[in-house]
């Protein structure tokens, strides 16, 4: 299995290595998947799928839920979410991210759509909440706030990981760090934009690099659900909480934080109130943000708890939600 992974992973690495470049467009994306199935896997007879299906795989609940809010199901930024967050933007309605990644990740997602730079939707110079509110930044793109985890959390993390050999990747504002060079751990980079993963000689190696504001284990849907979840939900204690935003990953965040708390902070530093925005969520880490908002959208393809609290249920992430909701409340 780990050497069917290793090729899948090859394989796309030399896919781009000749050009080809799923992020560019769904067309440029549709093109690089087929020629990872085609060529290399079905040619030599390699097991598997290529690694942009597998990641649409793993972004599908068992009941047919494909997560996310502005991205799609692919982890695209669509041109029709692209085109209403322009037009929003030239009626001066104020885009704010709010999202679990870092921004180093935000920001290469945008660049490719032209929604970057001083006069984009986000940028070093920009508002915005990141790494579920753990890292908030206000005007002129300065950081008004940082949360890190608990030291003792993140150290019985990464001895639990190595003892489990289930792969683990830090968060350090700008940075990822892991005790792992393998194809989940390079898939954090490669289908969900984050920095590449620096990898570290050993534990102490990596708590002494920086404040660590968030663990992200990587695992089977089935190994983050029965023996994950239940293990960290009960270990954390009041040292921590956990966060799942997608089936196959589980977050080790501080308690007490939360995408909302970030929101509700830089609101405070922006002097806007609540009653003044709407929020568009998905997940089970989007429940505070849409409370807090006068107007909460979550999307179709979200989880139940998000829906009970929204407002409105939009259309999916797939029928491009986003822009919807712009077009129908904002504009």
């Amino acid at each position: 299995m780990l050497l069917d992974k290793m090729r899948i992973l090859m394989v796309h690495g030399l896919l781009h290595l000749l050009g080809f470049d799923h992020k560019v467009s769904e067309d440029t994306e549709v093109e690089m998947e087929e020629e990872e199935e085609d060529l290399p896997l079905k040619s030599l007879g390699w097991k598997g799928k290529g690694l942009i299906q597998s990641a649409y795989d793993a972004a599908t609940h068992s009941d047919g839920l494909k997560l996310g809010t502005l991205l799609n199901s692919k982890s695209q930024l669509s041109s029709t979410n692209v085109k209403a967050m322009k037009e929003a933007s030239s009626r001066a309605v104020k885009i704010v991210i709010a999202t679990g990644k870092a921004r180093p990740a935000v920001i290469r997602v945008f660049k490719g759509v032209d929604l970057t730079g001083k006069d984009g939707i986000v940028s070093e110079f920009s508002p915005g909440v990141f790494l579920q509110g753990l890292l908030v930044y206000g005007t002129q793109g300065r950081e008004i706030f940082r949360r890190n985890l608990d030291t003792d959390v993140c150290r019985e993390a990464c001895r639990n990981s190595l003892e489990n050999e289930v792969p683990l990747i830090t968060f350090t504002k700008d940075h990822c760090l892991s005790l792992y060079d393998h194809p989940l751990v390079d898939s954090m980079h490669t289908v969900y934009h984050e920095q590449k993963a620096e990898i570290m000689p050993s534990v102490e190696h990596l708590m002494a690099a920086a404040g660590i504001q968030k663990l992200v284990f990587m695992d089977t849907a089935e190994g983050v659900t029965t023996a994950m979840r239940p293990y960290w939900s009960e270990a954390n204690g009041d040292g921590a909480r956990v966060v799942q935003t997608v089936p196959d990953m589980l977050e080790i965040v501080p308690p007490g934080t939360s995408k909302g708390s970030g929101v509700s902070m830089l609101l405070d530093h922006l002097g806007i109130t609540p009653k003044e925005i709407m929020a568009i969520g998905d997940g089970e880490n989007d429940i505070e943000m849409l409370e807090l908002a006068c107007l909460g959208i979550a999307l179709g393809n979200g989880v139940e708890k998000t829906k009970t609290v929204a407002n409105v249920i939009g259309l999916s992430n797939d029928e491009n939600g986003v822009a919807d909701a712009i077009y129908r409340y904002a504009l």
